[in-house]
């Protein structure tokens, strides 16, 4: 089964970058979520960063990146596609709703934290590109 979502590549000037993890799991991931019935990728990032984070942004301002899949992380036998924007760095994040907990990641850090397959095998490439 797939599930279709809008994630957020959002790094800051010294090229961390935000990864979340949603309570209850391992697996840290890029912000974002699913995508309602009618919602564009881009209004639903916006609404996700909103709910999880507290980021307000303007519809116009998450940048496209493009369509990924890999496996879902937290759930078995599923495939997540992806439609993924960068999106610049707030200066405050405020973990809320189902986000356990938000760290910056330096993509070429030795040690890294369970990854879920689409940050590991997609956006850390691209971030590190």
């Amino acid at each position: 089964m797939e599930i279709i979502i809008a994630a957020a590549i959002i790094t800051r000037a010294d090229g961390a970058l935000l990864l979340v993890r949603k309570h209850g799991t391992t697996a840290f991931m890029q912000p974002g979520g699913k995508i309602d019935v009618g919602e564009s990728p881009r209004a639903a990032l916006c609404r996700e960063l909103s709910e999880e984070l507290g980021i307000d942004i303007a519809p116009d301002a998450p940048q496209y990146i493009g369509q990924f899949s890999a496996p879902a992380a937290n759930e078995a036998g599923h495939t997540v596609t992806a439609a993924l924007f960068r999106v610049t760095a707030p200066p405050t994040i405020t973990v809320q709703a189902e986000i356990a907990e938000a760290i910056w990641l330096h993509p070429d850090q030795p040690a890294l934290p369970d990854l879920a397959p689409l940050t590991r095998d997609h956006v850390l490439p691209l971030v590190r590109a």
